[in-house]
């Protein structure tokens, strides 16, 4: 990786460690952070699917260190991160990469949270408990992304592909 890409990816794990701090929407038993998700579609999109789960890994980590973040940031993050770097990779259109985070984080990760919760945390909540948590985070914060790129496109074209 070229330094370039590693201070975009710093600079993206910032903005989501200090975002989760200050913005959050209770959601029952989980705390949504859309800021999370508004970074994977940023990063999907400037960094491609690997880089978009490197900011995510790295991020769940300094959440959960710095106690701002549950263990279920890692799944939601990381899956969601993937799946908009390859929507992305296969249209090259910003709203697939926001697609993707919210069939990653909001499906596909709410049931995956399920064992891992059950698992790692003692959690012995029901299939689709985890998903309307997930997908309001992911919804708000994949649409947030989108605006945020399509702004940036068209102040800057030559920023985004």
């Amino acid at each position: 990786m070229r330094i370039q890409q590693l201070t975009w990816m710093a600079m993206l794990v910032a903005i989501a460690v200090v975002g989760s701090m200050f913005i959050s929407i209770p959601t029952g038993v989980a705390r949504a952070y859309p800021i999370q998700h508004m970074v994977n579609v940023i990063a999907a999109v400037t960094v491609g699917p690997i880089g978009a789960v490197l900011v995510a890994f790295v991020t769940g980590l300094i959440r959960v260190m710095t106690g701002t973040g549950s263990l279920l940031a890692f799944p939601g993050g990381m899956i969601g991160a993937f799946l908009a770097g390859m929507f992305f990779v296969r249209t090259n259109r910003v709203y697939a990469a926001a697609l993707g985070e919210i069939i990653g984080t909001g499906v596909i990760a709410s049931l995956i949270a399920v064992p891992y919760a059950k698992l790692l945390m003692g959690s012995t909540f029901g299939a689709f408990f985890f998903v309307p948590a997930f997908l309001a985070s992911s919804l708000t914060g994949a649409l947030l992304g989108w605006l945020v790129l399509s702004r940036v496109k068209q102040l800057r074209p030559s920023v985004l592909k």
